[in-house]
């Protein structure tokens, strides 16, 4: 259900970018301004300019006939894009409805504020039932009897897919967006079919919508969104054209200590074992256990903590530094995010907090003044802060556990690269664990693995500005397991 045809979606494009044309040569290179009395519908902020690839991205998706997956660079200004097109097709078709999902609640907190800049007043839908149906209600009504009102509602995933948010859908009308943020958590199966196929407009975004091991759900995903709209933008062309600042990268390596050697050679003999009875990835729960478990002692291996106390010993001047911990033990029964915030605090008198997912949004919101005020030091997080979480004034990043999923560490280098007033460059250190000694036959499966965590390191280090020293240093690496 796509409105238009193929002509008329072509006529947009080019009247869209015809008005960016003339907006270039005015000497205020200010926007067009649109001054509506109503309240609540789509309009661009006064003080908002759009860079020229964001401006190439609306035009790029009015192109492809108002569907299509945006794949950018986290921090490159998606939110921005995805509001600008609603902006545009409300001037140029009539918009009269917005629909935003996310997968987590403080980013429908994040999409709300955004929102209120563009003029929008939104419904937000991710508590109680009766918190947001009526209103709900309400508003679908009034778009049938008052055209010139707008609906905008957001909402998390887990609501989208309820049995209460379902049954309003159909009653969207035909001139509704929906938008997709973080798009690749919407590949699930049962996500997937919750998602209104009566909704014609469609807008996905991700810096990464490729679903790891799911090549169903990422093609269930561009079928109902649309294929990823070229070109990408990458996070190279976000620190070139300057909407990400430079960054240094410093690999730090990490020995195991001898029972945690013990217990990663039995491990990783036992994940041979497994490969060669099922080579694949997928279905294969016991390859995923222990590969999980492995993945756990390496991210909480104790030398991490020394490693930690030696760096931090010469920065306990510094602040807008970010602590990324794993959700696992250590060998004495405490979580490594407890035991890092016990040394960073009482030990080096470094003025940290944690920031976890039982963290209240009310709470979140204190904690990012406070850190962005420089009133704390320092954020320990585990894993709430890999998605879409805006926090700019982080300066430093200290990794001390990560996936093997290349999405986690694409969101998290985004993250840490968000330019803010004062900040020219970003400092990223990356704790890497060096593999113990292993006989012959397990250290052939060591060094397929091992090679794959070098290509996320390696990737890091490729685009910072001391790229030679940390990939000499990340070079020797390889040599020395002939990877």
């Amino acid at each position: 259900m796509y409105l238009l045809n193929n002509i008329q979606w072509q006529e947009l494009a080019y009247i869209y970018r015809q008005k960016h044309r003339l907006n270039r040569l005015k000497e205020s290179s200010k926007n067009y301004q649109y001054n509506y009395k109503n309240i609540g519908v789509p309009v661009l902020p006064t003080s908002l300019k759009l860079r020229d690839y964001q401006h190439q991205a609306v035009g790029n998706w009015l192109e492809n006939k108002g569907r299509g997956t945006l794949k950018m660079a986290t921090g490159s200004g998606k939110t921005i894009i995805a509001l600008a097109i609603a902006v545009e097709l409300y001037q140029q078709i009539g918009l009269q409805a917005l629909i935003i999902v996310c997968p987590y609640r403080h980013l429908v907190t994040q999409w709300s504020r955004e929102c209120q800049k563009f003029n929008l007043q939104p419904v937000i839908a991710m508590t109680r039932v009766d918190n947001w149906q009526s209103e709900l209600s309400n508003q679908l009504y009034n778009l049938t009897n008052n055209p010139q009102s707008f609906l905008t509602i957001i909402t998390t995933n887990s609501t989208l897919i309820s049995a209460g948010f379902q049954s309003q859908l159909k009653y969207f009308p035909p001139k509704t967006l929906i938008i997709g943020d973080e798009a690749h958590n919407l590949g699930s199966t049962r996500i997937e079919s919750s998602l209104p196929r009566n909704i014609g407009l469609r807008l996905a975004l991700s810096a990464t919508p490729e679903r790891q091991y799911d090549e169903l759900g990422t093609e269930a995903l561009l079928s109902y969104f649309g294929s990823i709209i070229k070109p990408e933008f990458t996070l190279a062309d976000a620190i070139e054209q300057e909407a990400l600042v430079h960054y240094l990268y410093y690999p730090v390596f990490v020995e195991l200590t001898a029972t945690e050697a013990s217990a990663y050679a039995k491990l990783t003999k036992r994940i041979g074992w497994s490969l060669s009875k099922n080579h694949s990835f997928a279905n294969n729960d016991t390859l995923t256990s222990l590969l999980t478990k492995r993945s756990r002692l390496i991210a909480t291996a104790a030398n991490k903590l020394t490693c930690l106390q030696e760096l931090m010993a010469s920065r306990l001047n510094t602040s807008h530094t970010l602590f990324y911990c794993g959700d696992g033990y250590l060998d004495s029964g405490v979580r490594q995010i407890d035991a890092v915030t016990h040394l960073l605090g009482k030990k080096l008198g470094y003025r940290v907090n944690t920031y976890t997912t039982e963290t209240s949004l009310e709470e979140r919101e204190l904690l990012c003044r406070q850190f962005e005020a420089g009133e704390l030091q320092g954020l320990v997080a585990i894993r709430c802060l890999d998605e879409g979480i805006d926090i700019p004034a982080i300066k430093t990043a200290i990794i001390l556990a990560s996936s093997s999923n290349p999405r986690q560490f694409i969101q998290r280098r985004g993250r840490i690269l968000r330019p803010h007033p004062g900040k020219k460059q970003a400092t990223l250190f990356d704790t890497i664990v060096i593999p113990p000694d292993l006989d012959r036959e397990t250290w052939e499966v060591e060094r397929n693995l091992l090679r794959k965590e070098l290509l996320r390191f390696i990737t890091f280090a490729e685009l910072a500005d001391n790229a030679d020293e940390a990939t000499k240093k990340l070079l020797r690496l390889q040599e020395r397991y002939e990877l």
